[in-house]
């Protein structure tokens, strides 16, 4: 069994920063991609970021580029999203994921694992 754990969300202003954390356990974490989804009130998960099992690939959804950084550090099992110059449409409850294999892309399905999430809320 694997288990995802989030930390690092909170309230912040527009244009502000925040670092989200996920931490994961019960597999070897530098064999699989990891990704970041968001679910904002009352919509669908959608995808934002995701990394190759090494670090040296990334993805970003378009509504992110530019602004959000997803990196890894195998040795300590962690992923992470730096989001600067964040908006209020940001707001959401955001989510990592453990992929099936060293790559997966955009979509919720090519993930196996899921965290619990953690709220970030962006105030105008």
């Amino acid at each position: 069994q694997v288990q995802l754990v989030e930390s690092g969300g909170g309230l912040v202003q527009a244009g502000g920063s925040l670092r989200l954390s996920c931490t994961a356990s019960g597999r070897t974490f530098s064999n699989y991609a990891m990704g970041w989804f968001r679910q904002a009130p009352g919509k669908e998960s959608k995808f934002v970021a995701t990394i190759n099992w090494s670090g040296g690939t990334s993805y970003y959804a378009d509504s992110v580029k530019g602004r959000f950084t997803i990196s890894r550090d195998n040795a300590k099992n962690t992923v992470y999203l730096q989001m600067n110059s964040l908006k209020p449409e940001d707001t959401a409850v955001y989510y990592c994921a453990a992929g099936y294999s060293g790559w997966s892309r955009a979509q919720l399905s090519e993930y196996a694992y899921w965290g619990q999430g953690t709220q970030v809320t962006v105030s105008s």
